[in-house]
């Protein structure tokens, strides 16, 4: 049996986020001077736009209601999706940062920025930038390497289309 709170809101809430299509990422209950905030992240393979987030807020909105599970007091509920620098912690995260830049903790020490090449159940390919001109090189990471990955935002980022047309040209 669950103990803590945010454990029981996973198991009551996380059946209704999977019928809406989507994954529960996290959950948590905090503290903001007298009020308190449920904040609940979910997403997919292919994301979560705005019609699916308040599709989802207003089903866990009506479960919530007919539940004791946020007890008696106020609170308000917050419903979004994984910000743009998220902390890569499950498998389909590596599999959902394909393509991106992420940096990279290492068990062995030292940290590495490597764009995600290709995930499997054993590790991640990566390209790694060339420096000062050099071509970019590619590595293999198993997950045991790995104590902690962020994505990382790019702000000239070429998407898959725009290399697609370079290709092409």
């Amino acid at each position: 049996m669950s103990t803590t709170q945010s454990e029981r809101l996973r198991e009551l809430l996380e059946p209704l986020v999977a019928s809406q299509g989507l994954d529960l990422e996290e959950i948590a209950v905090d503290s903001v001077g007298r009020k308190r905030v449920l904040r609940v992240v979910v997403d997919s393979d292919t994301g979560a736009d705005l019609d699916q987030i308040a599709d989802v807020s207003r089903a866990l909105s009506a479960k919530l209601d007919e539940t004791d599970a946020m007890g008696e007091g106020e609170y308000t509920l917050e419903v979004g999706t994984p910000g743009a620098e998220r902390l890569l912690t499950e498998h389909r995260h590596y599999l959902r940062a394909t393509g991106r830049l992420v940096n990279f903790q290492l068990t062995e020490g030292g940290e590495l920025v490597a764009r995600i090449l290709k995930v499997d159940d054993e590790g991640l390919d990566l390209e790694v930038p060339g420096v000062k001109g050099r071509k970019a090189t590619t590595r293999r990471l198993g997950f045991p390497d790995v104590t902690r990955a962020r994505v990382q935002v790019e702000f000239n980022r070429k998407d898959k289309k725009d290399m697609k047309e370079e290709e092409e040209a």
